[in-house]
């Protein structure tokens, strides 16, 4: 039988791509022979599908890209073939039965570094999505990458050859580059080449030989006479485009344009929905103060994320979003510094306590006694001679430096306005104090 909520889940999948979801589905049996199919036959979608005609727009490292969705389909899983040094084989059948959807892209990729920066932004499209938890170890999203040469010199291209089963990133890109290697060499060799369906050895980085790939007369599809043909009704359709989460990209451009994150952030931002959706409850509660979301986000990636733990869908932060925005609202209003914040974070990470509490318990604050600073101003500058002359003589950049200084021997209290016009006072007096 088959389950609504596989219906859903796999529709949502299909317009989180921008696919064309078909009124009526019709299932069919793929007949193979295989050691972890071992009832003969997967039940699958074949000649009319759920979905067809979708598009994901990817960043690669030469630029933006389209990458069209030729279809998206339902069909059950198989089971899972384990081979051991030894030379045995074992068939896992845990998973055999469980539904799937399997989406085939467009052979539009150009090389195997497109083809890891599309399947991680697919990735975090099909979590933003709530269709799947990204777990890539778990077997919960899986790649077969497909493979062919053409080559321009000897007018001759390879057949396709498809890689099973690829269970990481990395594991996508070297599995392509070691296939396209041994394509690569067979073609300058002319020898002959066949289609195959390969698995890849990440330890030697090649692929091998699991078995000839079929053709598609081969697989004997027929309709399945056990499962009616799918058909959605208009009303499910106008409620499954409705219920659509707001996607990754449109998050990142909704950072920029309407918080004023950089693009740099709003990536960060918007990579997990767990994150997306703590980083938006803190800017909620710190909207209330006036504060800006940029000097949040910031504290967010150099502090925070660092202690996130992320486990498929959810995540556990080190302190809650009304906290952070607290924490923020401390370093936006003066009272303490960014140096000072990271100690009070340290403090309250993995804790119920407050920013401010910790503040006014360990009197925590900015300084901003001008003589103070001056005195210790003075004793920098005296340090520092030649760094003084050079100043003088126009490398003005070097107010940073004795800043720096500054704010380190007061432990990061110092405030850096104010520490930066005391020192350029003194940096222009015609006679500073020996030290």
């Amino acid at each position: 039988m088959l389950q609504a909520e596989v219906v859903r889940l796999a529709a949502r999948a299909a317009l989180a791509l921008r696919c064309e979801l078909q009124p009526r589905s019709v299932f069919a049996r793929k007949g193979y022979f295989y050691p972890d199919l071992p009832k003969g036959y997967q039940i699958t979608q074949y000649a009319e599908p759920l979905a067809c005609g979708g598009s994901i727009d990817i960043d690669t490292g030469s630029g933006p890209k389209t990458v069209h969705i030729e279809r998206l389909h339902i069909e059950e899983d198989a089971g899972k073939s384990v081979h051991d040094s030894a030379g045995l084989s074992y068939v896992d059948l845990n998973r055999a039965g469980v539904p799937l959807v399997e989406i085939v892209g467009a052979p539009e990729l150009s090389s195997p570094a497109e083809a890891r920066d599309l399947l991680q932004q697919l990735r975090e499209l099909l979590m933003f999505a709530r269709v799947n938890d990204g777990n890539l170890e778990d077997g919960t999203l899986r790649c077969d990458a497909n493979v062919s040469l053409r080559s321009a010199k000897q007018g001759r291209s390879s057949p396709r050859v498809e890689i099973k089963n690829l269970n990481s990133f990395r594991f996508v890109q070297g599995a392509l580059e070691a296939e396209i290697d041994r394509q690569g060499r067979a073609l300058a060799a002319d020898e002959p080449l066949r289609s195959e369906t390969r698995g890849y050895d990440p330890e030697r980085h090649a692929t091998y030989l699991l078995r000839d790939k079929e053709a598609e007369a081969d697989y004997r599809y027929f309709p399945e006479p056990d499962l009616p043909p799918l058909e959605l009704s208009t009303s499910l359709l106008a409620e499954l485009r409705q219920g659509l989460p707001e996607l990754p990209q449109a998050k990142r451009r909704r950072y920029v344009a309407e918080l004023g994150l950089s693009p740099i952030a709003a990536q960060v931002m918007a990579h997990h929905p767990a994150v997306a959706a703590f980083f938006e409850q803190a800017v909620a509660a710190l909207s209330a103060t006036g504060a800006a979301p940029g000097r949040l986000a910031n504290v967010l990636q150099g502090e925070l994320l660092r202690d996130v733990r992320t486990t498929g869908l959810g995540a556990s932060f080190p302190l809650s979003p009304a906290a952070l925005a607290e924490l923020v609202d401390l370093i936006e209003s003066g009272r303490i510094s960014g140096k000072q914040a990271k100690q009070v974070y340290a403090t309250i990470r993995g804790t119920d306590l407050h920013p401010a509490e910790i503040v006014a318990q360990q009197g925590v604050q900015v300084l901003r006694d001008q003589a103070a600073l001056r005195k210790l101003g003075a004793d920098i500058v005296a340090a520092f001679p030649q760094e003084r002359a050079k100043y003088r003589a126009g490398k003005t950049g070097l107010l940073g430096f004795f800043v720096a200084k500054l704010i380190q021997a007061t432990s990061g209290a110092a405030d850096p306005g104010l520490a930066s016009e005391v020192l350029a006072s003194l940096l222009c007096d015609e006679a500073p104090r020996d030290s």
